[in-house]
């Protein structure tokens, strides 16, 4: 079923809240980056978070059903925590054996 278009009547050319600019709102115009420069960079980062100079890499990793109860029943937060804690343990890795695991 084809809908028909409706006619919408034309906005008015010159209301209130955007009148047109004259030749003294352009000279008074300033660039972005000078009138707002914290939001200027801002854009020039791009949106999201900064890049990590060292990122996470994601991957699949099987866990006991139990350990892994126990660290979500520990609340919002719990891959933070497994995380720090094999951070931890690799730290006290034989370097022999932490250097194989790559």
């Amino acid at each position: 079923m084809k809908r028909s278009a409706t006619r919408r009547p034309n906005p008015p050319k010159n209301h209130g809240e955007n009148p047109p600019w004259t030749a003294a709102d352009f000279a008074k115009a300033r660039p972005m980056a000078k009138a707002f420069p914290q939001f200027a960079e801002a854009l020039k980062r791009g949106p999201g978070r900064p890049k990590l100079e060292k990122r996470k890499r994601a991957i699949s990793l099987r866990l006991d059903p139990d350990a892994v109860a126990a660290f979500q029943a520990t609340g919002k937060g719990w891959q933070v925590r497994i995380n720090e804690i094999l951070v931890r343990a690799a730290r006290k890795l034989p370097k022999s054996l932490g250097a194989k695991a790559q």
